[in-house]
């Protein structure tokens, strides 16, 4: 497996099979794990202060061998060398697997509020019904 940043002539191939939800934003990078030619998963990492783990996503295919992990060790180890201090991710207080990873991982709860998100999110690939809580958790890098 390898990770790399998600180029302009593999959008159409890495978003026929992933969300790509937030591709048009400004300010962050898709890192994409590829197996030869076929991406397994991606995360993107969002140039905020501090910076931010978002979109993780594994092919349901690929997921409990570790794609998950070796992305967000890929980001952590990116914010690292832009000169960052600490990630922070939200995660739904109802997706026990990830959290499970992001434990695993070493992050801890920030001590921000749980923020509760509901109404119609529009993705690039949508319109999305939310109606979750996000928990707001960082890792000291």
């Amino acid at each position: 497996m390898t990770i790399r940043e998600l180029e302009p002539d593999e959008v159409e191939r890495v978003g026929a099979v992933l969300g790509l939800a937030r591709l048009h934003s400004d300010n962050g990078v898709y890192l994409v794990a590829w197996d030869g030619d076929e991406p397994l998963g991606h995360a993107r990492l969002a140039f905020k202060d501090p910076p931010e783990l978002q979109d993780v996503e594994v092919r349901a295919e690929h997921r409990r061998r570790g794609v998950g992990s070796t992305l967000t060790r890929a980001a952590e180890d990116e914010a690292r060398r832009r000169g960052h201090e600490r990630l922070r991710l939200t995660v739904s207080d109802a997706n026990d697997a990830a959290q499970a990873l992001y434990r695993r991982l070493g992050y801890v709860d920030s001590d921000i509020p749980p923020k509760h998100v509901r109404g119609t999110v529009q993705i690039r690939t949508g319109p999305l019904e939310v109606d979750d809580t996000l928990l707001t958790w960082e890792k000291p890098l």
